[in-house]
């Protein structure tokens, strides 16, 4: 039920998509009175439709695709004398641009309109409460803590923790102040935020970070081998319930838990191991109690261990990191020389330099390993297997936390103007990534086909009508700008064929325009041979 529920939402997906498309092309025609012969939602043979007017409308059986046929399309078409004057080549270049600029540019209006609805009303936004503070970032430095909130950026006042970080997407390495609510006290924080690169599979931003996530982190510990915890009977990975009776929900939690515990701790941790059986080896959950005397120290160090996020969960079979030697449970220490503080950090390093060779020093039980390694194509982690440039060893992640929630009410004008902020920004970003894959910045092997569309359609429909609209905003965008390319058979090689024709006062050849057909069809079943190819190595 699941499955044929997941093929609707992808066929709504799609058709939604090129109707839009389709529908820019028919009704700039229209208006043009240019003769409109069919308007099809696929290709191949009919499923259903009708006949109004001059137009045949109708559903075809193939639904990767649609088009708009017109009158004239082809020096060929024969015409009768009253068809001549509403053909599509008889009309002067710039009403043909018009015609042909109309799908793309619907396809990059529509996000607005999808936008909108996502925006439009009350919806639930992640809040500006801290849920965790790296150590040795401007959060930490400045003071911050978990359970605080950040009302105010400059000034600025700030509601959601999108909004916290768009205030600080440009302004690293400039000091800024931030207002922040602590229980009853309200006091300014003043800090520099750190340049960062962030990056996904499509492309790479530089924005100011701080330190701060919304999501509370869980209290998983890292022990070093030799340290009071491994003698206690901790181990890396644990994640503490309680201290002493008093349960501990998060980083917090293990603070506060720790804040009144003096002598003798007892603590109560859940642990994950490996039991290997015939054939297979699967993750047992149990529960472990240990007693030891308190450390030093407010949080992790009471206990004698250390944060668990700079030691290694997993590594990706035939990466970088696995040809190094690096094991789960191995702790990162050093990157080119410089300890590293925290993974958030140490990643955004390992995006700036790209391909570029590094020196990594990192602890395995008690020895200490250094090597020189440089990163690989690794599948990322967002579900889709696609691929990034990567070192392939990621931290063990506890279950996440759910982040606190406020209301957001947004009436329509603030709808608009919100949608045609992110858009333009969006369109920008896609056309970069666009150039950067035929200049190999992006690798091809990123690319996907129907089989990714449908995971895609399927996955933001599981997770609610504002991420299916969002997607579907998103591939609107990305299906305007491809059909821009000058490529023969899309919609930029007819604009380049009526500015051909401005210019130069006359059409391009019939041989030519024969000849560029055929090489655009060639092209275009290579491509969709190239993206099935990608889709079904990500599934093999």
């Amino acid at each position: 039920m699941a499955s044929l529920q997941n093929v609707g939402f992808f066929l709504v997906f799609l058709g939604a998509l090129v109707f839009v498309h389709e529908f820019g092309h028919f009704i700039v025609a229209k208006l043009c009175r240019v003769k409109v012969l069919k308007f099809s939602i696929g290709f191949g043979p009919r499923i259903f439709g009708f006949t109004r007017g001059d137009t045949e409308y109708r559903v075809s059986w193939i639904p990767l695709g649609g088009y708009v046929k017109m009158a004239g399309e082809q020096p060929s078409d024969e015409l009768s004398p009253e068809e001549v004057r509403r053909g599509f080549l008889a009309q002067p270049p710039w009403k043909r641009s018009l015609i042909v600029l109309a799908g793309p540019a619907f396809n990059l209006i529509f996000p607005i309109a999808a936008y909108f609805f996502v925006f439009l009303g009350d919806h639930q936004a992640v809040s500006t409460r801290v849920g965790a503070v790296e150590p040795g970032l401007p959060a930490a430095i400045a003071k911050i803590e978990p359970g605080d909130r950040i009302v105010k950026v400059d000034g600025e006042e700030v509601r959601t923790f999108d909004e916290l970080r768009l205030a600080l997407l440009n302004l690293y390495d400039k000091e800024v102040s931030v207002t922040v609510e602590r229980g009853r006290e309200i006091f300014v924080a003043r800090l520099t935020p750190q340049k960062m690169v962030d990056s996904n599979p499509l492309e790479k931003v530089t924005r100011g970070l701080i330190g701060i996530s919304p999501v509370p982190r869980a209290p998983v510990l890292g022990v070093p081998a030799g340290s009071e915890a491994e003698k206690a009977g901790l181990r890396t990975f644990d994640r503490v319930l309680s201290i002493n009776g008093q349960p501990v929900k998060d980083e917090l939690g293990l603070k506060e838990a720790l804040a009144t515990a003096q002598g003798r701790l007892a603590v109560r941790v859940a642990r994950q191991t490996q039991v290997d059986l015939p054939g297979a080896s699967v993750q047992k959950n149990e529960i472990a109690e240990v007693s030891l005397d308190r450390q030093g120290g407010a949080v992790y160090e009471a206990l004698g261990a250390e944060r668990g996020d700079l030691y290694v969960g997993s590594v990706v079979p035939q990466s970088a990191a696995a040809a190094a030697g690096l094991k789960p449970g191995d702790r990162l220490l050093t990157l080119n020389g410089a300890p590293i503080g925290s993974f958030i950090v140490f990643r955004s390093a390992l995006r700036e330099l790209d391909a570029k060779p590094f020196t990594l020093g990192w602890r395995s039980g008690g020895e200490t390993h250094s090597a020189q390694l440089t990163q690989v194509m690794t599948e990322t982690e967002d579900g889709l297997k696609q691929l990034e440039l990567g070192l392939g060893a990621r931290p063990g992640l506890p279950e996440a936390a759910e982040p606190e929630r406020v209301t957001i009410h947004m009436g329509p004008t603030q709808a608009f103007l919100a949608s045609a902020r992110i858009v333009p920004e969006i369109v920008g970003q896609t056309a970069m990534v666009i150039g950067k894959l035929f200049t190999g910045g992006v690798p091809f092997k990123s690319v996907g086909g129907p089989i990714m569309l449908y995971e895609i359609a399927s996955k933001s429909a599981e997770r609610g009508l504002e991420s299916y609209l969002t997607a579907m905003a998103i591939l609107s965008i990305n299906l305007g700008l491809m059909n821009l390319l000058p490529i023969p058979v899309l919609d930029g090689f007819q604009l380049l064929a009526a500015a051909w024709e401005g210019v130069r006062r006359r059409p391009i050849p019939l041989r030519a325009r024969e000849i560029a057909n055929m090489v655009g069809l060639i092209l275009l079943a290579v491509l969709m041979v190239g993206v099935m190819m990608n889709d079904l190595t990500r599934h093999h």
